[in-house]
């Protein structure tokens, strides 16, 4: 994977409100550490650091030049993202020097086609893999191509990059074929599907019936009240 050029900007203004601010103007707070150095805080332009990510995945490699005069090496190491807006919130980022190792999670990628009539259950979508740190995957690929159900790849049958060693259990499952449910199977389950939707109306039915009835009852109580106020006034 080839190195992304970055620039960024120390930052100074911290907690939450700092990086509301941050944000705004359009970065993403991140902190640089490893190599016992002490932490630095930066901001890098959110619109670069998105594309780099969209490109390159989570284990980009970033050549970072701060406006102070620093230029480091950095790989992301925890990604703080908004499920809402899409967007960035924080970075965590790993220095990192040529040649030097680092263990990452790397995407696991299936490829070719199982046997007919067979389902895939992806278990691990990442494996946990040790590798020079300029020359991370983007993604492994495991083969699932002509295999029968009740077949199971693990972590030990993916094909590795020269270079990259397995850190994950070799044992641990990445992908299982299962056989597909018959049309047999599909109609036995369907009568319990319509069995579970028609009580799951029928529960919903019941709690309109006694909302309405609660609003209902409170008529005549409103009533009397105001008749007893007559009553008294008079």
């Amino acid at each position: 994977m080839s190195e992304v050029k970055i620039s960024a900007e120390p930052r100074t203004e911290f907690g939450k409100g700092g990086a509301r601010r941050t944000r705004r103007a359009g970065k993403v707070p991140a902190v640089l550490y490893g190599h016992g150095e002490k932490p630095k805080h930066i901001a890098l332009p959110a619109r670069e650091f998105a594309a780099a990510i969209r490109k390159g995945g989570a284990n980009q490699l970033f050549a970072i030049d701060v406006s102070d005069g620093t230029q480091v090496l950095a790989l992301p190491k925890a990604i703080q993202r908004d499920p809402i807006k899409d967007t960035f919130e924080h970075v965590d980022l790993l220095l990192v020097r040529r040649g030097e190792k680092v263990t990452v999670e790397v995407p696991v990628q299936l490829v070719g086609e199982a046997a007919k009539d067979t389902l895939i259950v992806h278990d691990h979508d990442t494996l946990s893999v040790s590798a020079d740190a300029t020359k991370v995957p983007d993604h492994l690929e495991a083969s699932i191509e002509g295999l029968e159900a009740g077949t199971q790849v693990t972590a030990g049958d993916v094909q590795l990059p020269a270079g990259v060693e397995l850190v994950a259990d070799p044992e641990l499952p990445v992908a299982a074929v299962t056989a597909a449910p018959t049309a047999e199977q599909l109609e036995a389950t369907l009568p319990e599907v319509e069995e579970a939707t028609e009580e799951a109306e029928a529960e919903v039915g019941e709690v309109t019936e006694d909302s309405e009835g609660a609003e209902g009852g409170a008529a005549p109580a409103a009533e009397g009240e105001e008749n007893a106020e007559a009553k008294t006034e008079a």
